[in-house]
């Protein structure tokens, strides 16, 4: 991808929106995990801790940043930064299976939650333009793990419109298995970021100073 920011200046923004998704996730994570507990509601729970699974990976990318003040190749923080985002895609898939294959299965009704459909209709809105900025200075700075950590924010939208879907079937028609279907659809996609994130090659100015 072709960008015409300065690696400076790249870096600095790339700062700034790491900050603000760390700000940003923290809160709704915190809400969505009450409002979760309190409906019983997976799929409410589960995209509480993708926000702070986000958190993670952010506050890795953060380190990563912090190296920038080196000299030489940054190509190995890179990858380890990157890994650890993909390792969170990862526990976050394998959690939200187990939870709401065990709801299916139980067939344990979620309560309707008003706040959970807030909540996922602000984030629908929110992540995907936070998700764009990220991807713009990604190859200036020749981030894979920015890269990353923005494909983590296009997750985020992808769950919020899961998650939103699920809410609103059960809240407006009383379908409870709409809540743990979407949970599923959740883990299918967290578990995909997974891989490929693990796999992606690092980018052309990983090493440049």
């Amino acid at each position: 991808m072709v960008t015409d920011i300065s690696r400076p200046v790249a870096v600095r923004r790339a700062r700034w929106l790491n900050a603000a998704t760390i700000g940003w996730n923290t809160v709704e994570g915190i809400v969505a995990i009450a409002a979760g507990v309190a409906a019983g509601s997976v799929s409410l729970i589960g995209f509480g801790l993708d926000s702070a699974i986000e958190v993670s990976a952010a506050t890795a990318l953060t380190w990563r940043l912090s190296r920038e003040k080196r000299d030489d190749c940054r190509e190995d923080d890179d990858r380890v930064a990157q890994r650890l985002v993909a390792v969170s895609f990862a526990l976050l898939a394998a959690y939200v299976s187990v939870n709401a294959f065990a709801d299916l299965v139980g067939g344990r009704a979620p309560d309707g939650s008003v706040v959970g459909v807030a909540l996922a209709a602000v984030s629908l809105a929110v992540m995907p333009v936070i998700a764009r900025a990220k991807r713009k200075v990604a190859p200036a700075i020749g981030s894979q793990a920015a890269m990353a950590e923005a494909t983590q924010t296009d997750l985020c939208t992808a769950l919020s419109a899961a998650l939103l879907l699920g809410l609103g079937l059960n809240l407006a028609l009383g379908w409870w298995w709409a809540d743990p279907v979407a949970a599923l659809v959740i883990a299918t996609i967290a578990g995909y970021a997974a891989i490929t994130t693990w796999r992606a090659p690092s980018l052309a100015h990983t090493c440049c100073g």
